[in-house]
């Protein structure tokens, strides 16, 4: 038996590519949902983004960031998610500083916004067609995402981990906000900030 020609090998490929977008167009046409179009990647996502503290500050949001805002309200409903800038005179290190960090507003006590972002880090984490793990948030160079008590880092490959702000001594002595049950905190690597990695240039 003939073996297949690395061109046949790769249209099969995009055959096979084709059709698993054509299946989940017909099953969100049946559950009377909206599809999502997924975009198409040449390559396979990028390596897991290292942990990148700011280290510089910016008056501005970066690109990246601000589209990701937008991209997020646009999807998912609830609160607003916005590019937010810390000034440099506030205590710490922190992403908001350096241009590379959302906060989207959602409470943690209301059923419907827990199930909104429940449904964002599913899309976020969830295996691409070809199985890379954690596609998305790794073509969006996410580096963490902190809600409701829990961490997913990029650097620990998004494994959930309870969360605790350095701040508060303990759980209960913290506010919501330090606990991250009235927001959802998303930092981007420096090059998801630039919008410098697959997924933003997918989206031009």
């Amino acid at each position: 038996m003939r073996q297949a020609t690395g061109a046949a090998v790769l249209r099969r490929a995009a055959v096979l590519r084709r059709a698993a977008v054509l299946v989940t167009v017909v099953i969100a046409l049946l559950a009377g949902t909206t599809p999502v179009q997924a975009a198409e990647y040449d390559e396979p996502p990028e390596d897991y983004a290292s942990y990148q503290p700011q280290t510089k500050c910016r008056q501005t949001a970066r690109p990246g960031t601000v589209e990701l805002a937008d991209w997020i309200n646009a999807q998912f409903g609830g609160g607003i998610a916005t590019a937010s800038v810390r000034a440099c005179s506030s205590g710490g290190a922190s992403e908001h500083k350096d241009g590379r960090a959302i906060d989207w507003t959602m409470n943690a006590a209301k059923k419907k916004q827990r199930r909104e972002v429940a449904q964002f880090l599913d899309r976020l984490f969830a295996d691409d067609s070809e199985g890379h793990t954690h596609a998305l948030a790794r073509r969006m160079g996410i580096m963490y995402v902190i809600w409701n008590d829990h961490m997913y880092a990029s650097y620990d490959e998004f494994a959930k981990r309870d969360y605790k702000s350095s701040s508060c001594s303990t759980l209960e002595s913290c506010s919501a906000t330090l606990r991250h049950r009235d927001h959802v905190h998303i930092s981007l690597s420096k090059p998801g900030g630039r919008g410098a990695t697959s997924w933003y240039a997918a989206h031009d």
